[in-house]
């Protein structure tokens, strides 16, 4: 028997496992496929993990347990477990936002959009890996900068719209300053309501409790909208703490 022949019988013996196929994509390389697949086992076991017991708890050699991939793959796709956790945190924003573009897909009145957005956002609060990751995580692991940046592309931008088709539906005319901190409140209250709705003994009348109070809101700005009222200028509310005329500060 000669050594190439010894060796192909061996191999048979051995009958070695094949390594799993990934399903082809037109005009992506099988290593493409692989890459995205890995990455994609991760991000889900993260999530898992991280939601569960938290970030500070989740330890990498669980996160490649769990998604069943070595340790030198993930160091390939991510630095570490901060920019693993970076990946998650856009993953979950980003399902989010769909959510409550959805809800508010097609309806035309603002007061109408604006209820049914926020509605729906209170909705994605409700979400443990939403509470966990993005408002009790999120700002700890990122960093306040970071965390600002990733929040304005995703659920925070919506707000942002809804409130400016809201403030849009008057005739208030505001710089970008505060339709910011108009925002920053709605957001803010929404995300209070979110954790109060989660630690209720009941959450249904929770939830009902905070669309009432929503609607009560929006149904004044509504009011102050339709009766012509003016929104005040802050700068005349400093000039008044301070003592100074508008032509004071103008000058100054």
């Amino acid at each position: 028997m000669t050594h190439v022949t010894r060796l192909a019988a061996m191999s048979k013996k051995l009958s070695i496992p094949k390594v799993p196929t990934v399903p082809g994509v037109p005009g992506v390389s099988r290593r493409q496929q692989y890459s995205a697949s890995t990455k994609k086992s991760l991000v889900k076991a993260a999530e898992a993990l991280f939601t569960v017991g938290g970030y500070a708890a989740t330890s990498l050699d669980a996160i490649v347990a769990d998604a069943k991939v070595t340790k030198g793959a993930l160091y390939h796709h991510y630095s570490g477990k901060q920019a693993l956790f970076e990946a998650v945190f856009a993953d979950v924003e980003e399902r989010a936002a769909r959510q409550i573009e959805k809800a508010v897909k097609g309806v035309q009145d603002p007061w109408e959009k604006s209820l049914e957005g926020l509605r729906a956002f209170l909705e994605v609060l409700r979400e443990p890996t939403y509470r966990r990751v993005v408002v009790l995580e999120g700002p700890a692991v990122l960093g306040y900068e970071r965390f600002r940046e990733q929040e304005e592309r995703s659920t925070f931008a919506i707000v942002v719209n809804i409130v400016r088709d809201v403030l849009s539906a008057g005739t208030w005319e505001l710089d970008d300053e505060m339709l910011e901190t108009f925002s920053r409140i709605f957001f803010g209250a929404m995300s209070a309501a979110g954790e109060s709705v989660s630690s209720s003994p009941d959450p249904k009348l929770a939830v009902a409790q905070v669309e009432t109070a929503i609607a009560f809101i929006l149904t004044g700005l509504r009011t102050l909208a339709d009766n012509g009222v003016e929104l005040p200028d802050p700068h005349a509310l400093l000039a008044g703490e301070t003592g100074e005329t508008g032509d004071e500060q103008d000058e100054a």
